[in-house]
């Protein structure tokens, strides 16, 4: 590749920071490696890496609170790691931002493939369907500019991480449509990605909160019962 794609591992583990670095290297990343919370923020502020694997037990602070932090100043793809595989865990460490979720221990392959996964996601077309998509979509106040990559209500810049953006102009393009989870999985984190299809409810409710949006009385993403989302009133 002509300009390695920026990974930042982050582990208290070194040898487990050794082993993840050497396998992202060896696929042609470029890697940067830090043990704790505040060395973690600092990094990712100088290095500006497209990717974050992130653990949750940090010392200095959490991994939690170092990808709140993230979110602050960067749009990087957020892989959390975690010792245990409770679903408060899960949805604790996607409610602040974090795009996937992976349990230890793992395989350096698994997480290489959920890498580059990620990297692949599409990024100017959210419908491979379509023929390219270039302008603005408009649902009511809410306008998305796909070029720009933005969201505003009623005139007012709406904040969404990527994986948020994503998700949301995917059902935007086809605003009568009704998707399956799996189907948003297919045209957000792609065809090869594997995991729990539940992550796409957890994005869901952060697209709610940050568009106002009332789950029982929706103006933008409803629920179709049975089936899974899609864009207007319910």
């Amino acid at each position: 590749m002509s300009q390695a794609l920026r990974v930042l591992v982050v582990d208290d583990e070194v040898a487990l920071t050794g082993v993840v670095g050497s396998y992202l290297e060896r696929e042609g990343f470029a890697v940067s490696i830090a043990h704790t919370g505040p060395d973690a923020v600092e990094l990712a502020r100088q290095d500006d890496p497209d990717l974050v694997v992130l653990d949750v037990m940090l010392p200095g602070f959490d991994g939690i609170e170092v990808a709140r932090q993230l979110r602050q100043f960067t749009d990087a793809y957020i892989i959390m790691l975690s010792a245990r595989d409770e679903e408060i865990d899960k949805l604790l460490g996607l409610s602040i931002g974090a795009d996937d979720y992976l349990v230890k221990p793992f395989s350096p392959r698994e997480l290489i493939a959920r890498v580059r996964a990620m990297l692949r996601r599409p990024r100017t077309n959210p419908d491979p369907a379509a023929e390219a998509v270039t302008k603005p979509i408009t649902l009511g106040q809410l306008l998305l500019d796909l070029e720009a990559r933005s969201v505003t209500l009623a005139g007012t810049p709406i904040d969404l991480t990527r994986t948020e953006f994503d998700l949301l102009a995917s059902m935007a393009a086809r605003p009568r449509a009704a998707f399956t989870r799996r189907q948003l999985i297919d045209s957000v984190w792609g065809p090869t990605w594997f995991g729990d299809e539940h992550i796409v409810d957890v994005h869901v409710g952060h697209l709610r909160r940050k568009l106002g949006d009332d789950a029982t009385e929706p103006r933008f993403v409803r629920t179709v019962r049975g089936i899974g989302y899609g864009m207007g009133a319910g």
